[in-house]
């Protein structure tokens, strides 16, 4: 089966797919990441200790793996596995950018000096935005060991995502549609 093949596949999955079905994985997604954007900005990070920080950071960095994990587990057992690998990168990915934009809030809270500014909730963000698209601005940036630290983590996570991420779960998608292939073929589709 070339390339071309399975995407055709996966183009005719979300072809038979009912609008209703349509607007229920579009409010699942939405309504995950307004939850998650609910939530960080209600957090009181910029008030939170040290040893809060790194516990969120870590434990939050550990969810983001067993969130992956779970969701590849999904990709491989659905019937439509690309709308399931779709739905699981518009909600991974958001929920790793806030997870650092929360640790960067937290930062500049414990002390100015770790960025050239106070960071907002929307500072956090933003800059967490910026340092995953690679942009980088300059308006805002790590001044201390310790922020300059977690920046770096953010990247080498941003290449883990980027390359690591994707790879698995477009390999989730074809270890389903492998799996599928066999019994399509025997039912005559």
């Amino acid at each position: 089966m070339n390339g071309s093949t399975r995407s055709g596949h996966g183009l005719q999955a979300m072809n038979r797919l009912s609008p209703g079905a349509v607007t229920r994985i579009v409010l699942r997604v939405v309504g995950s990441v307004a939850a998650l954007v609910a939530l960080y900005y209600v957090l009181p990070l910029d008030r939170s200790s040290l040893a809060a920080t790194v516990t969120m950071l870590v434990t939050g960095l550990v969810a983001s793996v067993v969130l992956v994990t779970f969701q590849v587990r999904q990709i491989v057992r659905s019937p439509l596995p690309v709308v399931c690998a779709v739905e699981a990168m518009a909600i991974s990915v958001p929920f790793f950018l806030l997870l650092f934009a929360g640790s960067y809030v937290a930062l500049a809270g414990l002390s100015p000096g770790n960025f050239s500014g106070h960071l907002s909730h929307t500072d956090g963000l933003y800059f967490a935005v910026t340092v995953f698209s690679t942009v980088g601005f300059g308006d805002i940036t790590a001044k201390s060991e310790t922020a300059r630290l977690v920046v770096t983590a953010q990247m080498i996570s941003d290449l883990v995502i980027l390359g690591l991420g994707i790879r698995v779960i477009v390999s989730a998608v074809r270890r389903s549609q492998q799996r599928k292939a066999p019994r399509q073929h025997r039912e005559g589709r």
